[in-house]
């Protein structure tokens, strides 16, 4: 069982940054690969980033290139998204995801990003 809490949400002008964390619980937290999604309000969740279990191999969505950084700290049991050179539509609900193999992954409850033209 993992247990996943996201912070760092909050109001931002464009062209502003936020870094979001992801803190998950239990001693297994290396082998996962962890995941950003977002969903903004009347859409479906998409895919931000994600990064795999040793924090060596990422990848984004095509629109988040250039100005969003996935990391991870297995140390401190945390993933992280740096968000920089917001605009209006990355609002949205931004969600951690932890996945393990086939398994049914676990999500957390998101944290809200508002960003201000």
């Amino acid at each position: 069982q993992v247990q996943l809490l996201e912070s760092g949400g909050g109001l931002v002008q464009t062209g502003g940054s936020l870094r979001l964390s992801c803190a998950a619980s239990g001693r297994t937290f290396s082998s996962y690969v962890m995941s950003w999604y977002r969903q903004a309000q009347g859409k479906e969740r998409g895919f931000v980033a994600a990064i795999d279990s040793a924090g060596g191999t990422t990848n984004y969505a095509d629109s988040m290139k250039g100005r969003f950084t996935i990391s991870r700290d297995n140390g401190k049991n945390t993933v992280y998204l740096q968000m920089n050179y917001l605009k209006p539509e990355d609002t949205a609900v931004y969600y951690c995801k932890a996945m393990y193999g086939f398994n049914e992954p676990y999500w957390g409850q998101g944290t809200q990003v508002t960003v201000s033209s």
